[in-house]
């Protein structure tokens, strides 16, 4: 259901800025199945727009420093939330291209009411974002 006050159908897309373009583009596209949509340049940027499914997209930017803060910040997204057919499997093809373990594969039930089972798993991609998968069971 779109939302009624500002229009919003949903999200389009997460940009993310990468210290290494190429690596992090074939992190997302080879290893993890995203598919290129647009490349273009900009000025000195080169930016990349794939498509994670669902009409949901992530922009690459090249030219992105090398982060040297990971403290909780405000204002700052925490995590890029993939919904999954299977945490497992989409965890381990993760590991498998390049990603590091944050939190192994495990079952949760959310305390929600009602209660949402669910599996999720963390990854660090290659700049150090944090990729959850996260599959209702």
């Amino acid at each position: 259901m779109d939302n009624k006050v500002i229009g919003c159908k949903g999200i389009h897309h997460v940009a993310l800025h990468c210290s290494d373009f190429e690596k992090s583009y074939r992190f997302y596209t080879e290893g993890l199945g995203f598919r290129l949509f647009r490349r273009w340049k900009s000025g000195e940027r080169t930016v990349a727009l794939l498509d994670v499914g669902g009409d949901v997209y992530i922009e690459l930017f090249s030219n992105g420093k090398e982060r040297t803060c990971f403290e909780e910040q405000s204002g700052q997204y925490v995590h890029l939330a993939l919904s999954v057919a299977d945490t497992r499997a989409a965890f381990e093809r993760a590991v498998t291209c390049g990603a590091r373990v944050r939190t192994e594969p495990k079952d949760v039930d959310i305390q929600s009411d009602p209660v949402l089972p669910v599996s999720i798993s963390f990854v660090y991609g290659p700049d150090g974002e944090v990729i959850e998968f996260f599959e209702v069971r």
